[in-house]
C-alpha cells in the first residue's frame, strides 16, 4: 500500500508540475489553454505507465502460457456454474445433466 508521506510527495509534486506545464506555456506564448491540456494528458497517461510497469513487475495478469500472475484471483480458468435445478456444476450455458438454464455463477 502507499503511505500519506508518499501520496503527499506525489500531489505536490503533481502540483508543482502541473503550475510548471501552464508557466512554461505561457512564457512561450502558446494558445491560450495548452498547458492545461498538455497537464491533463500527462495525469492521464502517467497513471496508466505506473499500472503497466506494476502489473509487469508482478509477472502480467493471465499469461497464456500459464506462468505468471495468473489472472483474476489466481485462477486460469473460465468461470463454472452450479445448476440451481441438480446442484451439478458446469461450464457453459445449459446444464448438460437436466438441461436447465438457472444458474449461479462459481469462482
Amino acid at each position: 500500500m502507499i503511505n500519506y508521506k508518499t501520496y503527499l510527495v506525489f500531489l505536490f509534486g503533481s502540483l508543482a508540475f502541473s503550475i510548471g506545464i501552464q508557466l512554461l506555456a505561457s512564457y512561450l506564448n502558446w494558445p491560450p489553454f495548452s498547458g492545461v491540456a498538455i497537464a491533463l494528458a500527462v495525469f492521464i497517461i502517467f497513471p496508466l505507465v505506473l499500472r503497466n510497469r506494476s502489473i509487469k513487475r508482478m509477472g502480467g495478469m493471465g499469461s497464456d502460457a500459464g506462468v505468471g500472475g495468473g489472472g483474476f484471483f489466481g485462477q486460469n480458468q473460465g468461470v463454472r456454474y452450479i445448476c440451481l435445478a441438480c446442484n451439478n456444476r458446469y461450464k457453459g450455458g445449459m446444464c448438460p445433466r437436466c438441461g436447465s438454464k438457472m444458474k449461479r455463477a462459481d469462482f
